[in-house]
C-alpha cells in the first residue's frame, strides 16, 4: 500500500509551471532558450501599489487578518464589482484568497461531494480538471474546437448537464486561447440554465483576464448578463494579470453568502488568512490609478498581432486571433506525422513542443495539457523582439520537418 494518499495520484503537475521551470533550468545551464510558457505579465507592479505595501509594513499591518480578507480590500472589491460589472455584493458575499487558484480550489472543495460533476469546456486552464478530481468530483470535458471559436455552445451545455452536475466553469477571456464570450454567448448559455431540469446547476466564472481586452471588444461577466441567475453564480477575479501582481497572490470572489461562508471556513482551517501586506497592496490596485492598463494592453495587442501574423505564414500551423488575455493557441494539426531531421516522428503535440525545445530552444506548452489537441499555447507576455525571434525559430523548426 502506498503511503501517499490516492487522491494525490489524480493530480498531474501543472504543465505551464513545468515548462517554465524547464526553460529556466536550461537557461541556467547556458542554453539559448526563449520561454513562452509563463502566464504572467512582463511589466513590473506599478509604483503606487508597491508604495501601499511599504506603507502597510511601516504601519505595522503585519498581523493575521480575517479569513475573508481585510475590510478595506473587501470594500474595494465591492466597489469594483459595482463599478465594472454592475454587480451588487454585500460584504458577507465577498472573500479573498491566496491567488485566484486558491479561490477556485476552495470553492470546489467547499461544494463538491463524491461523484458530483463539473462541466469544463476544452481548451481549459490546466488546473480546473485536476482541482475537480482531487475534491472528489468528476470533470466533464466538453471539446470546443477552433471551428466554433473555442466557445461552449448552448447545445453542448444542454447535452452535458446531468442530475449530478453541480457546476459549469466559464473562463473569459480564456487561458489558453484568449477567446472572450460575448453578451449573446452568455445569454444563450443562461437560457439553458433556466430550463426546469437545470435549476441545480451553478456557474463558476473565472474573470482573471477581464481588463486585458482588445479591438473594442466588450467584456461582460455571466451574472451581469443573466441577473436572474445571480444567486447561482460565483464570480472569481484577482489582481495578478491586469495589475501585474502574480507573485503577490491575491484572488477574490463574490457570490451566494452560503458558498462564501463555506469557503471562509475552509480558509480558517487551512491558510488562516491571506498575506496582510499583499491585501493592502491589492486595495491600492483596485482603488487607484488604472491608466497603466491601457498602456500595457497597447503593447500586448502589438505583440499579439505580430505573433499571429508570423504563425499564420508557417505551413502546418493555423492561429486564430484572440480577443483578450495574452495567449495564442495555434493548431499544429498539419505537423502531426512529420519527421524531424533526426528521424523522430511527431505523433502528437507533446512530441512537437519537446522537439521544438530541443532543436530551437523555444519553450511552449502542448495542447493536451489544456484538453484539446493538436495545438500549443504561446504566452506573448514578453518583449516583441523575443517573440519575433521565437516565431522565426518555430518557422525554422517546421521547415526542417519532412
Amino acid at each position: 500500500m502506498s503511503f501517499i494518499a490516492q487522491r494525490i495520484g489524480w493530480i498531474k503537475p501543472s504543465a505551464t509551471i513545468a515548462v517554465s521551470t524547464k526553460a529556466a533550468e536550461l537557461k541556467a545551464q547556458g542554453h539559448d532558450v526563449i520561454g513562452l510558457g509563463a502566464g504572467e505579465p512582463d511589466f513590473d507592479t506599478p509604483d503606487h501599489i508597491k508604495e501601499a505595501a511599504y506603507q502597510a509594513i511601516k504601519d505595522g499591518k503585519t498581523k493575521y487578518t480575517p479569513s475573508a480578507g481585510i475590510p478595506e480590500l473587501r470594500d474595494a472589491i465591492q466597489k469594483k464589482f459595482k463599478r465594472d460589472n454592475n454587480l451588487d455584493y454585500d460584504m458577507t458575499q465577498i472573500t479573498v484568497g491566496t491567488g485566484g487558484k486558491q479561490i477556485l480550489y476552495n470553492a470546489l472543495m467547499a461544494t463538491i461531494d463524491a461523484h458530483d460533476e463539473v462541466i469544463i469546456s476544452a481548451p481549459f486552464w490546466v488546473s480546473y480538471a485536476d482541482m475537480t478530481a482531487v475534491c472528489g468530483g468528476v470533470p466533464v470535458i466538453v471539446k470546443c474546437p477552433a471551428t466554433q471559436g473555442f466557445r461552449l455552445t448552448a447545445q453542448q451545455l444542454r447535452d452535458a448537464i446531468t442530475p449530478k452536475t453541480k457546476w459549469v466553469i466559464m473562463n473569459s477571456p480564456s487561458n489558453p486561447t484568449g477567446v472572450s464570450y460575448s453578451r449573446q454567448d452568455y445569454e444563450a448559455l443562461g437560457a439553458v440554465l433556466r430550463e426546469k431540469d437545470n435549476a441545480h446547476v451553478h456557474v463558476m466564472v473565472d474573470d482573471m483576464y477581464e481588463h486585458i481586452i482588445y479591438d473594442g471588444h466588450e467584456f461582460v461577466t455571466f451574472a451581469q448578463v443573466n441577473p436572474d441567475l445571480y444567486d447561482r453564480t460565483l464570480t472569481i477575479n484577482g489582481v495578478s494579470k491586469a495589475y501585474c501582481m502574480t507573485g503577490w497572490r491575491i484572488g477574490y470572489a463574490g457570490g451566494p453568502q452560503h458558498i462564501i461562508k463555506a469557503m471562509n471556513n475552509l480558509t480558517s482551517q487551512s491558510t488562516s488568512s491571506t498575506c496582510s501586506i499583499a491585501q493592502y497592496a491589492a486595495t491600492a490596485a483596485l482603488n487607484g490609478d488604472h491608466s497603466f492598463i491601457a498602456i500595457h494592453n497597447k503593447a500586448f495587442k502589438q505583440r499579439r498581432d505580430r505573433v499571429v501574423d508570423i504563425l499564420n505564414t508557417i505551413d502546418g500551423i493555423d492561429c486564430l486571433t484572440p480577443e483578450g488575455a495574452f495567449y495564442v493557441y495555434p493548431s499544429c494539426n498539419g505537423l502531426i506525422g512529420a519527421k524531424t531531421p533526426e528521424g523522430h516522428i511527431c505523433h502528437n503535440d507533446e512530441d512537437i513542443v519537446n522537439y521544438l525545445l530541443r532543436s530551437q530552444g523555444v519553450a511552449v506548452v502542448h495542447g493536451a495539457a489544456f484538453g484539446l489537441s493538436p495545438a500549443f499555447r504561446i504566452s506573448y507576455a514578453t518583449s516583441l523582439d523575443l517573440l519575433e525571434n521565437a516565431c522565426q525559430r518555430i518557422s525554422k523548426f517546421v521547415n526542417n520537418l519532412s
